[in-house]
């Protein structure tokens, strides 16, 4: 499982940088929609880095679902973290994708885009009343017609504090901020009363970090960019500020979800947002950190949490796709979901799970705080990554932000550039 709040839901993952749209035109690329007939015959599963840590899980669900279906057999394929965007982009220029396929919605889009993705609406369309709305809607994909994954698990978290650094800057670490002025400013006072030792923050601003602080991300047709607008443009001023004040870690200007989760359990930055699953990590790896963690709200200025959605998508050219449909679907299903949240600190996509009193009712642990404070705001939270927001999109963004943050350029000659950068990424794409 990937270790990081972007990776692990949902997240913030590569989208595919491909010409697969030569491979077909959108839609089922030719394939038929129908997966009723007979659930029989071998299919593959490929997972995101989850056989390390949920190996048993899987098997158990494997051999429950080949006990359900007698003839069926589902070889299991676990590919890692690193490359897995392009492992997927291979495998489908190749002719060799999974039948069954873990996916986040901007891994799904250029396979729906080039008509590997199979339309749920018309092939399964019956489940749909079985997820939450926001989670179905969110394996769409604009300009497109259709659903092109099951949805799987889904993710958010608070943002957690090092209690001993606040403190350290002679701050009181029992009123975190709760607004961005509040973050802004007290990353300034830390880097100042320290003499820029302390940073708060360990990376630099990412698109969803523009959705939280209200920038509008696309215009309302969905064909262009517009994160580069007057309130785009104020938030990169103040990531200027905090990064000429010692507020942002040196390394901020490369770093990676990853490498941000490293420097706060090492006691490096002093603030990063997380999940309930990083509580039990912290607790192993870093006991000094876990005594002094502080746990506050999301800082967000729409009144909406980012959430992290995760999928499973079914090859549109699959030769089993009764068979693919009937084990996503098993997968995903309310009573599974839940088994699987249980495990690994996420929580379930299907419709009235986030109601069970494992994710409303509090036993005074931290643990169980941050879980159903994390249920709760899911109810209202969004996939601030837009679906078309690829891996080369990222880049483009993480380029220009940190050529305005070392005044190479200013914040809006930075944004300007990235939104055209994007722009024309996006027509490629079409």
């Amino acid at each position: 499982m990937p270790t990081s709040r972007r990776s692990l839901a949902v997240a913030a993952v590569a989208a595919l940088v491909l010409p697969l749209s030569a491979c077909g035109s959108g839609g089922d690329g030719g394939g038929s929609t129908d997966a009723s007939g007979k659930v029989e015959g071998d299919i593959t599963f490929q997972t995101w880095n989850l056989r390390a840590n949920f190996k048993p899980y899987f098997e158990d669900l494997i051999a429950d679902f080949e006990k359900k279906y007698p003839g069926t057999e589902v070889k299991w394929v676990d590919q890692p973290g690193e490359g897995y965007a392009d492992k997927i982009s291979a495998a489908a220029a190749g002719g060799t994708l999974a039948d069954v396929v873990n996916v986040s919605p901007d891994l799904a889009a250029p396979l729906a885009q080039a008509g590997m993705a199979l339309d749920l609406d018309k092939a399964a369309g019956q489940y749909k009343k079985d997820y939450l709305e926001a989670a179905w809607a969110s394996q769409q994909v604009p300009g497109m017609e259709g659903t092109y994954a099951f949805p799987w698990y889904l993710n958010t978290g608070p943002l957690f504090y090092n209690k001993s650094l606040i403190e350290k800057a002679g701050l009181d670490a029992d009123k975190p901020p709760t607004t961005y002025d509040e973050l802004f400013d007290t990353a300034l006072q830390l880097a100042r009363k320290t003499d820029g030792e302390v940073a708060t923050l360990a990376g630099v601003p990412t698109i969803e970090d523009f959705g939280r602080y209200g920038v509008p991300l696309m215009n309302e047709e969905g064909t262009g960019f517009a994160f580069n607008d007057a309130k785009g443009v104020e938030l990169l001023t103040r990531y200027k500020e905090l990064y000429d004040a010692g507020g942002l870690d040196s390394q901020a200007l490369t770093a990676t979800p990853e490498s941000a989760g490293k420097k706060f359990l090492t006691g490096a930055v002093a603030m990063n947002p997380g999940t309930a699953l990083d509580l039990a990590k912290f607790k192993k790896q870093a006991p000094s950190l876990y005594e002094n963690i502080g746990i506050t709200d999301q800082i967000t200025s729409t009144g909406h949490v980012n959430m992290y959605v995760m999928g499973l998508l079914v090859n549109s050219q699959s030769e089993r796709k009764p068979a693919a449909v009937a084990f996503a679907r098993f997968v995903t299903d309310a009573a599974h979901q839940m088994s699987f949240a249980k495990q690994v600190a996420v929580f379930p996509s299907t419709a009235g799970s986030l109601d069970d009193p494992y994710f409303t009712k509090e036993d005074g642990t931290d643990e169980t705080r941050v879980r159903v404070a994390a249920a709760k705001s899911l109810k209202g939270a969004v996939n601030y990554t837009p679906v078309l927001f690829s891996e080369q999109m990222k880049t483009e963004l993480r380029n220009e932000v940190a050529k305005a943050l070392q005044g190479k350029q200013s914040p809006k000659e930075a944004l300007d550039n990235a939104v055209k950068a994007c722009d024309r990424l996006l027509k490629q794409q079409g």
